[in-house]
């Protein structure tokens, strides 16, 4: 590979081409794992070859047109079925794709070798939002957009990082060889994250592989690259890279969060604490449609402020958030979240925006309609 790269820095005289492209802000990034600066190099590779050829053929071709023109007196050719100039424009090309199909070749068996991993995780994609679960660990957890909606209806000036901002990113450790597994809720998504080389499709029914080795800590920032509905822009996959003791440390803190939740089920949640928990959820799920303040998009998307034939069936109410509607853009969340959370966002529901009925819904009573 190395050798590659140096053959694309001779070609331009010694000229870097990251130094040439990067600068500009054009070209893919170089990356942060050895199969994405693989990919870059291979990448440059193929450029400069598509430079040179297209360089040759142009020139000759330019230089023919002025040489041979008609207002100097040249006259055409009359000239067919030459073998020899057939051989050689047949046996050329095809001996600069079999140069750059072998590099591609080991590249993509590489890209597709997730064996021997370490830590295996499933990324499953739902509309709009990413789901992660460390299989080794009892670890899972939603990720989703973090981006103000100021920022979004331009209220507000946008940040560095706008649409590209998570509540809880996937936190890896480097230097290990991660196995991702990919999925789908829904529909057809996809994983990508520039920085790490991987861009692969979750799609429901199906699970696809892919993995990978990052040698640097930091925090690289993707999007979902398939057109998966109406908040499509709103679902990027950030990545946070850290050193393998900030990994454990994070690990048995997420542990310990999971089995705190899970033995919260069975105690008496007050209204505030409820509201609060279920104005977090519901302001990382459920206002990308119905809104902030309540308000919806109809029709698709109905308001829940005002709502009084919803707010008037609790039982109705209950069964939308955990089954969903069916023909319509409500998903079912009954697998998405634990019953704290399902509980939390239903009371938060029929006691914000001025409703305020001061009905709490219990964890454990969500937990019996789930068993």
């Amino acid at each position: 590979m190395h050798k590659r790269l140096a053959w694309g820095i001779a070609v331009t005289g010694g000229m870097s081409p990251a130094s040439i492209t990067l600068a500009s802000g054009w070209n893919m990034p170089v990356g942060v794992t050895e199969v994405s600066r693989e990919i870059y190099s291979l990448h440059m590779l193929i450029f400069w070859i598509c430079v040179v050829i297209g360089v040759l053929v142009f020139g000759v071709m330019f230089y023919s047109l002025y040489r041979y023109r008609r207002s100097k007196g040249a006259k055409a050719a009359n000239f067919h079925e030459n073998t020899v100039v057939e051989i050689f424009w047949t046996a050329i090309p095809l001996l600069i794709l079999v140069a750059m199909a072998v590099p591609a070749t080991a590249t993509l068996k590489k890209m597709y070798d997730a064996s021997e991993s370490e830590i295996d995780i499933m990324i499953t994609g739902h509309q709009w939002r990413w789901q992660y679960a460390y299989l080794n660990n009892e670890v899972d957890f939603f990720s989703n957009i973090t981006t103000p909606a100021e920022q979004i209806s331009g209220t507000e000036s946008k940040t560095e990082h706008y649409l590209l901002e998570v509540d809880q990113p996937l936190v890896l450790p480097i230097d290990r060889k991660v196995r991702l597994l990919m999925t789908s809720a829904d529909v057809i998504h996809s994983w990508w994250v520039p920085e790490l080389g991987i861009k692969k499709d979750a799609v429901p029914g199906y699970v696809n592989e892919a993995w990978v080795q990052i040698d640097e800590p930091g925090i690289y920032r993707g999007q979902c690259a398939e057109l998966c509905g109406k908040n499509h822009g709103f679902m990027p996959a950030v990545v946070k890279a850290v050193e393998q003791e900030e990994f454990e440390s994070w690990l048995a803190a997420r542990e310990e969060e999971t089995a705190a939740a899970s033995s919260g089920i069975d105690r008496e949640w007050g209204l505030d604490e409820l509201m609060e928990r279920g104005e977090q959820v519901y302001n990382s799920v459920c206002a990308a449609c119905h809104m902030p303040d309540g308000t919806g998009n109809p029709p698709t998307f109905p308001a829940l402020a005002g709502n009084t034939e919803l707010m008037n069936d609790l039982d109705r109410h209950i069964n939308t958030v955990l089954n969903g509607v069916s023909g319509s853009a409500m998903p079912a969340f009954a697998g998405n979240f634990n019953p704290i959370e399902l509980a939390a966002v239903i009371t938060y529901e029929r006691n914000a925006w001025g409703e305020a009925s001061g009905e709490v819904i219990q964890p454990k009573d969500i937990q019996a309609l789930l068993k």
